[in-house]
């Protein structure tokens, strides 16, 4: 397979344990981790710019795919790289001598980043990162004793950002308390409280969630609970979420609308079955009735399937 390397991000094991450039098993599984983390990351920021998409492009997971094949000096240092194949002989003018990395990978490694940045300057989190993935970016970093960090520096960065003990523990903080972010989703009304201006959105039969509406949205609410056979609600808005990205209710409603379900009502201007069939009937000569055998429907297998008279 044709193609050239491109180094993405470089990542510096800083410590005694990381001494000639050595990196254990255990460092080995910190790689894993942010592996995992960036991939995560690229398909949640995906997701996020392509909403009308359910699925990944092709070959998503090969693009953000980092491969180790070195570890350089300096305590030790790994840096991390994509393989980009070799475009067709048509496409070749486009092939530049120094190609760039995937946008996914890159803005996943760009966000893990801003991340661990804000984390550093005791700042709040990136309001476009995808809160729900704190957790896993708790897990990045917990081999490393209090002597010990990592830095990493995306190619298109001068500076690192630093992953150590204590930045993991500023990151667990987060991972204890609900968080905000944008939610559209689609359901059926079932409740709603006029007074207090709510009501619960039914996704599927188990899982309803809180959703409140201003008066000039009243009108809309109540006529999907009318007619909850028929009509579904579409909410985007902002929502609350638990630490493990379960919705628990949204607060702001920026636009509500009001979706016809696919129901097969009843059109009593069409003819009865029996109708039908006589119609049907008629239109066959009666010559051809009269060549029918007396017995046909006491005896329809025989004359269907060769069966032995009854």
């Amino acid at each position: 397979m044709q193609g050239q390397w491109k180094e993405v991000v470089r990542l510096r094991f800083k410590g005694e344990r990381f001494r000639d450039h050595a990196l254990d098993l255990l460092a080995l599984s910190e790689l894993s981790q942010f592996q995992k983390l960036v991939a995560e990351t690229a398909k949640s920021l995906w997701r996020a710019a392509n909403p009308d998409r359910e699925r990944l492009p092709p070959h998503f997971e090969q693009r953000t795919r980092l491969c180790l094949r070195q570890i350089e000096e300096g305590s030790a240092v790994a840096p991390l790289e994509v393989f980009l194949e070799e475009p067709d002989r048509d496409q070749m003018d486009l092939w530049e001598e120094e190609p760039q990395e995937p946008e996914e990978i890159s803005g996943a490694v760009d966000m893990a980043y801003e991340v661990f940045e804000a984390i550093e300057r005791n700042e709040s989190l990136p309001d476009r990162f995808p809160k729900r993935l704190v957790s896993e970016y708790t897990k990045w970093g917990q081999t490393l004793a209090a002597d010990e960090v990592v830095e990493f520096t995306p190619s298109n960065r001068t500076e690192p950002a630093r992953v150590s003990a204590e930045n993991r523990q500023r990151l667990e903080a987060y991972a204890e308390i609900p968080y905000e972010d944008v939610v559209d989703m689609e359901g059926e009304v079932f409740e709603a409280d006029v007074r207090q201006r709510r009501f619960q959105l039914w996704k599927d039969n188990q899982n309803a969630v809180t959703v409140s509406f201003s008066e000039q949205q009243e009108e809309m609410v109540t006529t999907a609970l009318k007619e909850h056979r028929f009509l579904r609600l579409r909410v985007a808005g902002r929502g609350e979420y638990s630490p493990d990205g379960q919705l628990l209710k949204i607060m702001d409603v920026q636009s509500l609308d009001i979706i016809r379900t696919q129901v097969s009502e009843y059109d009593r201007g069409i003819p009865p079955i029996e109708e039908v069939l006589l119609s049907l009937a008629s239109e066959v000569p009666q010559q051809e009735w009269d060549n029918l055998p007396p017995d046909l429907t006491d005896d329809l297998d025989r004359y269907l399937y060769g069966t032995p008279p009854k």
